[in-house]
């Protein structure tokens, strides 16, 4: 359980961050929170040159609410939780940083850290997908922005080059009247996911108007169930529409298998958890 040798740097700024981490990419590895990372370092599961400690970059932190929504990628769960505005406006962060882990990782891990990590029983990846966000990074080219649901590419991968940061998360703020619900069945050592789901969900008029259904844990990475919300639109919502919405988004994944879940039960579980979400929404 220790790590091999590394060397340390704690970037003083966003552009003295991006100069290291140009010197040789694929030997360095950024660490803010740590929470992955360091386990990764002490079973040298990775075992880079150097280490870029960028968790005081001002431009990375803090939480903006407008027309558009933007979290920092430094911003801890803990932020997220205890954020009265960003609550009010997308109930979905706090239900979803409420079941991460234990006080202690919530602050200190980052949102930006577990989305760069790309683990696939991650939380904020679902939850970032039924948004819609867009994630906002800067490499040696300038600034750029990857749609969620282009970001997530396979297991502990996303579209985030080596010689590029993570800078935030942005969405648009959703309309009055929207609901939200994150749930999910924790594993019981580690409190990942062994399946959860998340659900953003605009009713006019007793009538789904817009629907999102993405899901975490249950395959390589984070997914949205697009035919699964298709059922809701236009239809109220009703145990028959969430039945069909719960076996379509079921039978669209392609679950992975390990010593605790097998895919069959990972299958039945997003089955039972979408169905549990939106029946919750029923009459919010």
């Amino acid at each position: 359980m220790i790590p091999a040798a590394f060397d340390y740097i704690r970037a003083t700024s966003l552009s003295h961050a991006l100069g290291l981490l140009q010197d040789d990419p694929d030997s360095n590895k950024l660490v803010a929170g740590g929470h992955s990372l360091i386990p990764a370092l002490k079973l040298r599961l990775a075992s880079p040159e150097r280490l870029i400690d960028i968790r005081n970059l001002p431009e990375l932190k803090g939480i903006s609410l407008g027309d558009r929504i933007r979290i920092g990628a430094l911003t801890t769960h803990a932020e997220l939780l205890a954020s009265d505005a960003l609550h009010e406006a997308a109930p979905i962060f706090r239900q979803a940083a409420n079941l991460i882990a234990d006080p202690q990782v919530r602050n200190r891990g980052t949102i930006g850290g577990a989305l760069a990590n790309a683990d696939p029983a991650a939380d904020w990846p679902a939850v970032v997908l039924a948004l819609g966000a867009t994630l906002d990074v800067v490499g040696p080219n300038g600034p750029s922005r990857v749609a969620a649901r282009n970001f997530f590419v396979d297991i502990m991968t996303t579209a985030l080059a080596p010689d590029e940061i993570l800078l935030a998360v942005e969405f648009d703020r959703p309309q009055p009247g929207t609901r939200f619900r994150y749930r999910k069945i924790r594993h019981p050592a580690s409190g990942y996911a062994v399946v959860g789901v998340a659900v953003v969900l605009r009713p006019v008029d007793g009538a789904v108007a817009e629907a999102t259904i993405a899901i975490t844990g249950a395959t390589g990475h984070a997914f949205v169930a697009v035919d699964a919300a298709a059922q809701l639109i236009g239809k109220p919502l009703s145990e028959a529409t969430i039945t069909t919405a719960a076996d379509v988004a079921s039978g669209q994944a392609e679950c992975l298998a390990d010593n605790y879940a097998p895919a069959a039960y990972r299958q039945h579980l997003i089955r039972t958890e979408v169905a549990r979400a939106l029946a919750s929404l029923d009459g919010d």
